[in-house]
């Protein structure tokens, strides 16, 4: 049985899950930030990616009556610009979210995993690994 609760808690939304699936990550972050959209239909949204490994994202953005709810498991695009000027389309599943509530709420920070990624996108993830190691 799977079971999720969400508290808000101060100004934080908190959620609890159990017995629902948590992974490691299988692969290294790399701090970055890169200028990227999120595409929700014909809708596309400003969005700054954070942190970026070849399995996932962790990407933050304004919060925005416009943008829907990040619910764990919706899928969602992410399209952003490689360092030789080519555009780059994610497809992802949302992992996790963590959203302020008013008025501190500055960012939405949300995790994301790449789903069947690219090779042109894991050989940029690659080279900022090795600059980085």
């Amino acid at each position: 049985m799977n079971l999720r609760i969400v508290l808000s808690v101060m100004q934080f939304n908190v959620e609890i899950c159990y017995n629902c699936r948590m992974e490691r990550r299988t692969s290294r972050r790399t701090s970055v930030s890169l200028k990227a959209e999120r595409i929700s239909g014909n809708k596309k949204y400003n969005v700054f990616i954070e942190d970026i490994s070849e399995t996932g994202i962790h990407l933050i953005t304004a919060p925005s009556e416009a943008n829907k709810k990040y619910i764990p498991g919706t899928e969602i695009d992410v399209r952003f610009m490689l360092p030789d000027g080519e555009r780059i389309k994610l497809c992802c599943r949302i992992a996790w979210s963590f959203n302020r509530l008013p008025p501190e709420r500055e960012v939405d920070s949300i995790g994301l995993e790449i789903m069947d990624p690219p090779l042109k996108y894991v050989e940029f993830i690659r080279t900022l690994s090795g600059a980085a190691g």
